[in-house]
């Protein structure tokens, strides 16, 4: 498994992680295994959210993770607050934040988050409040480091004005299929097609000039959470391409899907979601595959872009 050291993060950490969003549909056992199965194929980064199932998913991996006998120093364990459902709202509160964590720590039966991100932004966040919360979570020995998820640049430029830990992480959709964040930066100035639109602020850059970490999600998926492109035959060109370079690499198409996403200079994680062991273990075959330029641009082209 390839790691890389997050600056101002975790060190070691694997490139690919395991997303918990979807625990819940296991019973206790199966997900052991499946945490057993990943630590197994190299994966010591494990994602979690308050909001998955309503703090379920947090649930299940506590219980599971007991359950599977593994130190918990042995893996990165993080979550994400900030989705309040329940109240239908977005929460960057201090008080929401020191609340969710306590929550978070009791129901993975853990002394300490090594990250924890904000969830999307709170529209009318107070900076020094949130400054305040990871503050006291730092203090008290509840979470090591810090980060964002779907935050846009800007708002994470007022976040560093007051906290004073770093931002380390910004999890972010990214895709061969849902590419935005690289997208743009070749149509600057084309009123003729619409992918010259901005819809991301240059955040891809942003976090590479702050050395934060970008963290994949979906990075399988198409749309927002319409299903798998792989083997998917609205997209025949692009399996066409994967095969191919799955064929001389040795590897499931999937690998080659997460290769291309670790590939990128940035030197983004890619998180897996899936349940499924083999299906896990074919995502983590892209460990071992270092696409070329040329094949890089051959799966980006044939995911449906063009080139100016």
């Amino acid at each position: 498994m390839k790691t890389l050291n997050i600056v101002n993060g975790p060190q070691n950490a694997s490139s690919i992680i395991l997303g918990c969003m979807r625990m819940p549909a296991l019973t206790v056992d199966a997900a052991a295994n499946m945490i057993s199965t990943a630590v197994d194929l190299g994966i010591n980064f494990f994602d979690n959210a308050t909001c998955y199932t309503a703090g379920e998913a947090e649930t299940r991996f506590g219980d599971a993770f007991a359950a599977s006998g593994i130190r918990r120093d042995s893996v990165i364990i993080q979550t994400k607050c900030g989705l309040c459902f329940e109240r239908d709202e977005f929460d960057w509160t201090k008080e929401n934040i020191l609340a969710s964590v306590d929550d978070s720590l009791r129901r993975m039966k853990t002394d300490y988050l090594d990250v924890l991100l904000l969830h999307r932004p709170d529209l009318i966040f107070e900076p020094e409040q949130v400054a305040e919360a990871f503050d006291i979570l730092e203090k008290n020995g509840k979470v090591r480091f810090f980060g964002v998820s779907n935050v846009p640049t800007l708002q994470m430029e007022l976040l560093r004005k007051f906290v004073s830990q770093p931002l380390t992480i910004n999890q972010l959709q990214f895709s061969l299929e849902q590419s935005q964040l690289i997208d743009q930066a070749l149509y600057l100035n084309n009123k003729t097609t619409d992918m010259s639109v901005d819809r991301d602020n240059g955040t891809l850059d942003y976090c590479r000039l702050h050395d934060i970490t970008i963290q994949a999600w979906s990075p399988l998926q198409y749309g927002f959470f319409k299903g798998c492109f792989v083997d998917d035959p609205q997209f025949p060109e692009l399996n066409k391409v994967l095969g191919e370079i799955g064929d001389k690499y040795g590897v499931p198409k999937t690998a080659v899907a997460i290769a291309w996403v670790l590939r990128h200079p940035a030197r983004m994680q890619a998180i897996a979601g899936t349940m499924n062991p083999q299906h896990l273990k074919d995502i983590c075959e892209a460990s071992r595959v270092t696409l070329t330029h040329h094949e890089w641009y051959q799966l980006y082209l044939a995911s449906g872009k063009k080139l100016p």
